[in-house]
């Protein structure tokens, strides 16, 4: 089928992750829409940047590049995004891999010229083979997954997320690149949100934009052990609040808070009196995951609190980054 060229960009920032990084872009190349060029873009990894370098030294459809901005994704997928030549631009995590019909299905989107950005469906892949007995599906953004109250089909929506997404070139054009200080920066503290700012600008710069997840763009998203635990769960909950907070900052509680609200008053009490009445039912893990809810609402509210505090102190702060240089 005919469409946009697409270029895909895989930021990478450890060597522990050397096998999924290869993993990700073979599922790239074997794509059945073929995407126009690979980018893998180092976070300030020397060591990583050499031996990516010589791995795919001969390759015609991959290039290495090292971010040029600071440390962090943001600056990773912006200095990807300057150096590419694509129409869209894809992007995907480095420990995920895509199914074959997933830039078919990014590319269909871009029929109509009013779409700026085109998300999928991402599934975790549990390091311990299934998927732990407390652990919600509401709450699987937690692992950087598609979680349960999300519209199912190809539905118009705020925001995508960004280890599955794609956006048109003059989307970057308009609203600017991704913004630094909010996303992941290499800090132990995972936070998030960043694509979020970024779509929620871009419709602003663009009020006739359309946002769009089809969830046949599928990718498989792989979560090691550690993020298993009710420990990162907490944590990664606690450090969502602290990025809406600047997320609300930057566009406002309106728009910032505007999905949350819904994802909060209806799908999660849905989820937590779906536990109970496992529990009743003597089903196994119902209310783990009815107290997991509970407690993932009310440390990330946490966080919003604290974030919003520091936010109003001046104690936190993010650029929006313009995108500059020539592709290549």
């Amino acid at each position: 089928m005919s469409g946009p060229d697409i270029s895909v960009v895989i930021c990478v920032y450890t060597e522990d992750r050397w096998e999924d990084i290869l993993a990700a872009v073979s599922s790239v190349r074997a794509q059945s829409c073929p995407a126009r060029e690979t980018l893998l873009v180092v976070d300030h990894n020397p060591a990583l940047l050499d031996r990516l370098a010589k791995e795919y030294k001969e390759a015609a459809d991959v290039r290495v590049l090292a971010n040029a901005g600071p440390r962090g994704l943001s600056a990773g997928r912006n200095t990807g995004i300057a150096a590419s030549y694509g129409e869209v631009i894809a992007f995907l995590d480095d420990d995920a891999v895509a199914e074959r019909d997933w830039l078919r299905h990014f590319a269909a989107g871009y029929a109509d010229p009013k779409v700026m950005a085109v998300g999928g469906r991402t599934l975790p892949i549990w390091a311990s083979g299934r998927r732990p007995a407390w652990f919600p599906e509401e709450f699987d953004w937690v692992v950087g997954c598609t979680y349960k109250g999300l519209p199912r089909g190809l539905v118009r929506v705020r925001n995508v997320l960004g280890g599955n997404a794609s956006f048109r070139r003059t989307a970057f054009d308009a609203a600017g690149g991704f913004a630094t200080g909010i996303g992941r920066d290499g800090d132990k503290r995972p936070l998030g949100c960043e694509e979020t700012e970024l779509c929620i600008r871009l419709t602003r710069a663009r009020p006739d934009a359309v946002l769009l997840i089809d969830d046949r763009a599928v990718i498989h998203h792989r979560v090691p052990e550690a993020r298993e635990h009710f420990g990162y769960f907490r944590t990664r909950a606690y450090a969502e609040g602290l990025s809406k907070a600047l997320v609300a900052r930057s566009v406002g509680a309106d728009k910032g808070l505007e999905s949350e609200r819904r994802y909060a008053t209806r799908v999660l009490p849905a989820g937590v009196a779906r536990g109970l009445r496992d529990a009743v039912l003597a089903r196994p893990g119902g209310a783990g995951r009815a107290g997991a809810i509970v407690a993932g609402v009310l440390t990330a509210a946490g966080g919003y609190v604290v974030g919003s505090v520091r936010a109003r102190k001046g104690g936190a702060t993010f650029q929006v980054a313009p995108i500059e240089g020539e592709p290549g």
